[in-house]
C-alpha cells in the first residue's frame, strides 16, 4: 500500500451509491483506511432503498461503465451472472426503434452486455467493496456537515449523526462527496468563502413510470432489450423495457418530457403504453401480468456543476459522481460516468503518488481531466435541446449537429463497421473524436450533402 503521504491516513467517502462505493475501491491503495458513510441501512440482498428513489426504475450499464468496474473489480462480469444478471448481446439482443428505423438493424457487434435491476448492480459491487478490509461501510450514519481546517484552507472532518441520534466528529484527510444532491460540499464552499460553481442545465422535465412484469411465453420476440424513442416533433413519449435478474420478470419503462408522465394505474399505464410511437411496447405487456406496484420519478432538468472554474477551492474536499453531473437518465450513461470518474481518480492519485504532498494537487488535478470522461456524456445531453419546450436555448450549432447525427444514423445502418463504431462511441467504449476521423467525416459529408434540399 501506498499512502498518499505520511501522515493522510484516512478518507471518507459520504454515500454508498455507485460513485460513492467505486471511489472508496479506488481510496483503498492510497489511504490506510476508507470510510464510506451511508445514511440508509444497506440491505443484505438486491432490494431497492429510500436513498436510491430512482432505484425501482431502468438502469443499464454501459460497456464503459462495464470496463470500469471490471478494472476496479476483477472477475465483475462473472459475478454479475453468478448474482442473476442476464447477458445481452450488444445490437444482436436489442430492438431500436427510432424515426425512420423501426427497427434499426440488429447486427452482432461482438460483445457483451448484462440486464439487471439497479439494485443487484449496486449490491454486486458493494460485496466487492465489503471484502476490503481498508473499507469500512458505516450504515445509517449520516453526514451532517465537513469541519474547516484550522488554517481555512481546506478540510479536516466531518460530523456525523448515527441512528438514534448519537453525534460524532471524524477525522479527514481526504471527504470525497458523492452524494446526489451535494448539499455538503456547497454548504462547506459557501460558508467558507468559496462561493457556489457555475452550472449548465437542460431542463428536459422527464417522468419515468415503470413497473415489473411477468411476460406470456412469445416465441416471435427476438430482442432482450426494447427502446422506442420518441418523435420529437410529435410527442416525447419513449418505452425501454429488459430482462432483470433471472430473465424472469422484465421491466418497463414508460417516459415523457416537459412534464408529461405515465398514470401509476395498470390500466391507465396501458393506454399510455398504446400512444407510443410503435406498438411493441403495448404488446409485450398487454397480457402480462404486473408484479408489485408500478412507480413515478421525476427528474426536473440534467445538469453539470462546474467546480473546475472556481478561482479556488479548498484542499481535500472532492465531489464526484452526481455531485458534479447528473444527465437524463433515458440515456443510461449515470452509473457508467460514475465508474469511469473512479478510475479516473485513481489515475490522478498514481500520477501525484511520487509527489510529497499529493493531497495539495488531487482536487485541481482531478477537476481538471475530469472532462475526458464527462465531455461526452455532457453532448449526448445536448440531444434533449430537440424537443419544443427547449427550442429558446438551443445552441447556436444544434442545427449543424442534427445534421451530423442524422446522416451517422443512416451510414450506420447501411455499414456494420460504422454501426459497430457508433455502439461503441454511445457505450462509452470510445471517445466522440474517432466519428471526426477523415475516413468517416468525407462520408459524412456526402451523406449530409445528399440529405440537404
Amino acid at each position: 500500500m501506498v499512502n498518499v503521504n505520511s501522515t493522510a491516513r484516512r478518507a471518507i467517502v459520504v454515500g454508498a451509491g455507485m460513485g460513492g462505493l467505486t471511489s472508496a475501491a479506488v481510496l483503498a491503495s492510497h489511504f490506510t483506511q476508507v470510510v464510506v458513510l451511508e445514511r440508509d441501512d444497506l440491505p443484505v440482498s438486491p432490494l431497492p432503498r429510500a436513498g436510491v428513489p430512482q432505484g425501482k426504475h431502468v438502469h443499464g450499464l454501459l460497456g464503459g461503465g462495464l470496463d470500469a468496474l471490471a478494472q476496479l473489480f476483477p472477475g465483475f462480469a462473472d459475478a454479475l451472472v453468478a448474482a442473476g444478471a442476464v447477458p445481452i448481446r450488444i445490437g444482436l439482443d436489442s430492438r431500436l426503434e427510432q424515426v425512420g428505423y423501426d427497427p434499426f438493424p440488429q447486427r452482432d457487434l461482438g460483445r457483451w452486455g448484462y440486464s439487471m435491476s439497479r439494485p443487484l448492480l449496486e449490491h454486486v459491487v458493494r460485496r466487492f467493496v465489503a471484502r476490503d478490509p481498508r473499507i469500512e461501510i458505516r450504515a445509517g450514519s449520516s453526514a451532517r456537515e465537513i469541519i474547516v481546517s484550522a488554517d481555512r484552507v481546506g478540510v479536516s472532518a466531518v460530523r456525523i449523526e448515527k441512528r438514534g441520534g448519537a453525534a460524532e466528529t471524524l477525522h479527514a484527510d481526504l471527504v470525497v462527496d458523492a452524494t446526489g444532491r451535494a448539499a455538503l460540499t456547497l454548504d462547506f464552499l459557501q460558508s467558507n468563502g468559496y462561493g457556489s460553481p457555475e452550472e449548465s442545465s437542460i431542463a428536459v422535465d422527464i417522468r419515468y413510470t415503470c413497473g415489473v412484469f411477468t411476460l406470456p411465453v412469445d416465441s416471435t420476440r427476438d430482442w432482450k432489450v426494447l427502446m422506442t424513442r420518441p418523435d420529437p416533433k410529435v410527442s416525447g413519449r419513449r418505452a425501454i423495457m429488459f430482462p432483470i435478474e433471472g430473465g424472469q420478470h422484465w421491466i418497463l419503462g414508460l417516459g415523457g418530457v416537459n412534464g408529461d408522465s405515465a398514470p401509476t394505474d395498470l390500466e391507465g399505464f396501458l393506454d399510455y403504453a398504446r400512444t407510443l410511437r410503435t406498438s411493441t411496447a403495448f404488446n409485450a405487456i398487454r397480457n402480462a401480468e404486473l408484479n408489485g406496484e408500478l412507480t413515478r420519478f421525476a427528474f426536473p432538468k440534467s445538469f453539470r456543476r462546474h467546480f473546475e472554474r472556481m478561482l479556488k477551492f479548498p484542499r481535500g474536499l472532492l465531489p464526484i459522481a452526481d455531485s458534479i453531473c447528473r444527465i437524463n437518465p433515458s440515456f443510461g450513461q449515470g452509473m457508467s460516468v460514475a465508474a469511469k470518474e473512479a478510475v479516473l481518480l485513481g489515475e490522478v492519485l498514481d500520477g501525484l503518488s511520487h509527489l510529497p504532498d499529493p493531497l495539495s494537487d488531487l482536487v485541481p488535478a482531478f477537476l481538471h481531466r475530469l472532462d475526458t470522461v464527462l465531455g461526452d456524456p455532457w453532448a449526448v445531453a445536448a440531444q434533449d435541446y430537440v424537443y419544443k419546450h427547449l427550442a429558446n436555448e438551443r445552441p447556436t450549432e444544434f442545427a449543424e449537429k442534427l445534421k451530423f447525427e442524422a446522416a451517422l444514423t443512416r451510414l450506420a445502418a447501411e455499414d456494420a463497421a460504422i454501426h459497430s463504431l457508433m455502439t461503441e462511441v454511445a457505450q462509452l467504449l470510445k471517445p466522440s473524436s474517432v466519428l471526426r476521423e477523415s475516413a468517416i467525416t468525407e462520408r459524412l459529408a456526402r451523406a449530409i450533402q445528399a440529405d440537404s434540399p
